[in-house]
């Protein structure tokens, strides 16, 4: 009964994570606005629906989504593989032997952000706000292809032990260039984008999947080269997205050239 007991400690220490968040939303509705609640047995029964899909989620992700990750990441870079691969007998593994890494990390990072539901909001909503102008699919591969280029790179860095601030200040550097030059209407909405990719499905996928790296790779540190693939995730959707819009905006300039 041990997945039991997982599951009823999961159960509590989610409704010990809740409980302030209904406290305050209580305190505000009856001392601050001072009005009773519509609807409160929608507003229960919403609890009930929040706290079970947390636990059940929070069980999935140590049950299933985080050891994905790791066992994924120790099978890429075991020495049997990068032999299978074709690599022959490898006196030394440095890093374009770990090329599938990298593809998986793109792969796995393309596809969680095409399922991230808080990514599927914002791109439905930018869509109706924009009156159509920006396209939801076009939206949400503009931004799962930062991701997934985001994660490859990750990868390469943890692979090769490279300091991660190299990588992010001249990120972030790009971003600033590309602010100044792209379409007014797209550059808070990159932004956003950089920040909803984090979300329910990708973040514990990524996560694994570092750490694992980190635990495979001879010489790296879990805690200095395991994290900071979340980082990479949130950082390259704002340059894509924002690439999409000057490229949008670059064939809208040439078609009314042409006519």
């Amino acid at each position: 009964m041990t997945w039991w007991n997982d599951l009823l400690q999961t159960f509590l220490d989610t409704l010990g994570d809740l409980l302030p968040i209904v406290v305050m939303v209580l305190v505000f509705q009856f001392l601050v606005i001072r009005r009773p609640m519509a609807h409160p047995g929608r507003v229960f029964m919403g609890f009930v629906y929040v706290l079970l899909g947390l636990t059940l989620f929070l069980v999935g992700l140590e049950e299933a989504l985080f050891p994905l990750g790791r066992v994924m990441a120790t099978q890429l870079t075991h020495a049997e593989f990068i032999y299978r691969a074709g690599q022959g007998v490898i006196p030394a593994v440095h890093w374009p032997d770990y090329i599938w890494v990298y593809v998986f990390a793109f792969a796995i990072g393309f596809s969680t952000t095409i399922a991230e539901p808080a990514l599927l909001a914002v791109a439905l909503k930018a869509h109706q706000v924009s009156g159509g102008a920006i396209g939801t699919w076009g939206l949400r591969i503009a931004v799962a292809l930062g991701v997934a280029v985001g994660i490859a790179l990750g990868t390469f860095r943890i692979v090769t032990g490279l300091p991660i601030h190299y990588f992010i200040i001249v990120g972030y550097i790009v971003v600033v260039i590309q602010t100044w030059f792209a379409p007014r209407m797209i550059i808070p909405l990159a932004y956003d984008s950089g920040g909803v990719t984090t979300s329910t499905v990708t973040v514990p996928l990524v996560t694994a999947l570092g750490l694992g790296l980190a635990e495979s790779v001879p010489g790296r540190n879990v805690l200095i080269d395991g994290f900071g693939l979340i980082a990479f995730a949130s950082l390259f959707p704002i340059m894509s997205v924002m690439a999409y819009a000057q490229l949008s905006a670059l064939r809208v300039g040439r078609r009314k050239q042409e006519n």
